[in-house]
Order: C-alpha cells, then sequence, then structure tokens
C-alpha cells in the first residue's frame, strides 16, 4: 500500500480526493464526520448501508459514532452484518485505509476488521467527558497528523469498555496495535486503550470523537490532526 499521509495543516491541498461515510439507520455523528471531512478539503461521498460500492478510487472510508441500529443485540452487532460492510472489507483487505469512531469502533470489532470487543463500562453508566490520550502507535496513516505525544478529545459512550482475551490482548500488545491509550481510564478498558488498529495499520478506530474538536468553541482542536 502507497502511504500518503495527510498532514494536519488547513492549508494542505487534498481536493480530489475521495472519503466515503458509512451511514447506518440511527447512527447520529455522521453529519458532523461528513462536515469534518469537507472542511479538511476532501470530497465526501454518503455510503448507504444497504448498498455496496466500488471503493478503489476512494481515500478513506469512515464509520462515525452514534447508535446504528439503535444499538439493539449488541452495539455495532447489527450494522456490521450490513451490506455496505461487505464492501468495506474488500475496501480494506486492499489496504485501503478506514477509521471507525466510538460506534464506529464497535462496528470494525464486530465485524472482525479490528481486534478486541467493546463491552459495557465498568461504572455500567454512560461517559459523557473530556479524556487525555496518550499516541502510541505511528505505524498507521490514522497518527500521522501528529507531532506531539498527547491528545484531549471528547468521549461519549455507554459500552466503551475494551476488551480481549489474554492472549488476544498479548498479541495485540506485542504487534503494536494499540495506537492510543487513556492517561486517566474513563470506562474500565484493559491496558487503557482507546484505540487500536489491524495488524497491517491500515483499519483503525477510537473510542472518542476527533469531529467533535476540530474548533476551539468546541472546547479545542486536537481532533483536526485526524484525516
Amino acid at each position: 500500500m502507497t502511504r500518503e499521509f495527510v498532514g494536519s495543516g488547513r492549508g494542505e491541498a487534498v481536493t480530489g480526493r475521495k472519503i466515503g461515510v458509512a451511514r447506518f439507520p440511527g447512527t447520529n455523528c455522521d453529519r458532523d464526520v461528513f462536515s469534518f471531512a469537507e472542511k479538511k478539503g476532501f470530497a465526501v461521498e454518503w455510503l448507504w448501508h444497504l448498498d455496496r460500492f466500488d471503493l478503489k478510487d476512494f481515500h478513506a472510508v469512515l464509520l462515525p459514532g452514534g447508535f446504528s441500529y439503535g444499538d439493539y443485540l449488541r452495539s455495532g452487532a447489527l450494522a456490521a452484518k450490513a451490506p455496505v460492510m461487505d464492501s468495506i472489507r474488500e475496501f480494506a483487505a486492499r489496504g485501503g485505509r478506514v477509521l471507525g469512531i466510538c460506534n464506529g469502533f464497535q462496528i470494525l470489532t464486530e465485524a472482525r476488521l479490528l481486534p478486541g470487543a467493546l463491552v459495557r463500562n465498568v461504572s455500567q453508566r454512560f461517559r459523557d467527558d473530556w479524556v487525555d490520550l496518550k499516541i502510541e502507535g505511528r505505524g498507521t496513516p490514522w497518527s500521522a497528523g501528529f507531532t506531539g505525544e498527547t491528545l484531549r478529545l471528547p468521549i461519549a459512550h455507554g459500552d466503551g469498555r475494551f476488551y480481549a482475551p489474554a492472549d488476544d490482548l498479548k498479541r495485540i500488545e506485542d504487534g503494536g496495535q494499540v495506537w492510543l491509550r487513556y492517561l486517566k481510564n474513563p470506562n474500565g478498558s484493559l491496558n487503557d486503550i482507546a484505540g487500536v488498529t489491524n495488524e497491517a495499520g491500515n483499519v483503525a478506530a477510537l473510542m472518542p470523537h476527533p469531529e467533535r474538536a476540530i474548533e476551539d468553541w468546541m472546547g479545542g482542536r486536537d481532533g483536526w490532526g485526524f484525516l
């Protein structure tokens, strides 16, 4: 895979590069993510959950947060079975960049495009707060926009606790697949994990919401380095 990383500056040209935003019933952060990608200069297209797409000309695909299919069964479980995910699996298998945010993280683990699972917060309560994160993994295009070591981003989730069996967790750690960790764990995630990648690094996800931290009036701009 050729990695032409996009930096974090507002003036950098990405015009003409297409980004797809997956849209499921119940998703409520899709418009925010769509707008974020537009502000970065991308040509953005919706990817409807019932459709299949030829994504070979796309720069990346984003799976936004929200409550896809109302989070029935388990968070992300029904969305992982949607037809659009067949296209996203094919895209990822070819080395295409895929980023999941919050519910998008849950969908990618349910689709087995990422390891582990997201389960109920240890507090059994929904958490809506800001968290500090340490950037650990640099072997992914999604980390390319950052020069510092920490980020401050908002979270909003009830099922955000990262879990994996001990052997799987060791493989994730040994393989360098953790790219973000909480500095103060808000939900009981094992090893303070806030974001992981696949082995190749092209598929990644995180529980915090970068699209909610791209302007000063939002409370911070650390999310701008994504995309």
